[in-house]
């Protein structure tokens, strides 16, 4: 049974970021771990923040005009925590060494885990109040209109100081085939300016959804749908540094049939808890348009 288990650990282990990061389409958006840390919570996160004076009169005789910077240090709530526990019978995993938990951890992060993560998030940056998400009047008639829609909301981006660097484009499929049709200089050009361009499925591309509790009824199997105030999502431009998204993985658990007291079964358990949020003086680096 050892033995089952180190297989399953280490053909998990080295997976679990792996099809998160291949998968997920907001990943691009990670913060960098070393920006957060451990709140004195389990779920909490502290983000540091500077704010600092703009400049003043220069005098040739006192010389310059002093100025405060001041550090601080946010305490931000997780915002997502959701889990699942798997049980496989011993007999069905015993002639596989403990791989059939490694497909089913893989599958089930793959299909589940991540696309709700991305549904999550992109919604609840659609929400963030500021932000230069508006309703499109009508469809769009051809790669053209798709291409001018995103470059007006681009430059009213740049309008507002937001940094050229770090602006990533979020995109149905059906759109960005109709820029990528195209193939003219300027949808080149402008696609060439986002850091990344991420073709995003509509089923987890939408304004609000509602998590499903996975316990009884209608929502015992789980997951996601989409919010009955949801609307479909067509693009969105999001500059990384508006956002505060940090993932906070929890290994696998595993209990064995030896430690199971209800049953001669194997049983996986998966636990995901981040945040997804925007900074309040950052709306402007996040735009886009929904049916």
């Amino acid at each position: 049974m050892a033995n089952s288990i180190a297989k399953f650990k280490l053909y998990v282990v080295g997976l679990l970021d792996e099809v998160y990061k291949a998968a997920a389409k907001t990943s691009v958006l990670d913060g960098a771990a070393e920006l957060a840390r451990q709140g004195a919570n389990a779920d909490e996160l502290i983000i540091p923040k500077i704010e600092m004076d703009g400049l003043g009169d220069y005098d040739r005789n006192s010389g310059y005009t002093q100025g405060d910077v001041t550090f601080t240090n946010e305490t931000v709530k997780c915002n997502f925590d959701r889990g699942r526990m798997f049980t496989v019978d011993n007999v069905d995993n015993m002639d596989t060494a403990g791989m059939a938990f490694g497909r089913l951890a893989s599958e089930f992060i793959r299909t589940k885990v991540v696309p709700e993560i991305d549904a999550f998030r992109l919604a609840k940056y659609a929400g963030v109040t500021g932000a230069d998400i508006t309703q499109r009047s009508a469809a769009y008639a051809d790669g053209e209109a798709v291409r001018k829609a995103i470059a007006a909301k681009f430059d009213a981006m740049t309008d507002a100081e937001v940094p050229m660097e770090g602006r990533h484009l979020f995109i149905t499929p059906d759109l960005a085939g109709m820029i990528r049709d195209m193939d003219t200089t300027k949808s080149k050009e402008l696609l060439g300016k986002f850091a990344s361009v991420q073709e995003v499925p509509q089923g987890r591309f939408y304004t609000a959804i509602e998590q499903l509790d996975g316990k009884a009824g209608a929502g015992s199997k789980g997951g996601y749908k989409k919010a009955t105030t949801g609307a479909d999502l067509c693009f969105m431009i999001i500059h990384k540094d508006a956002v505060i998204q940090f993932p906070k993985h929890v290994a696998p658990k595993v209990v064995t049939p030896e430690q199971n007291q209800d049953a001669d079964a194997y049983k996986f358990g998966y636990r995901n808890v981040g945040i997804a949020d925007a900074y309040k003086n950052k709306a402007a680096g996040i735009a886009g348009e929904y049916k």
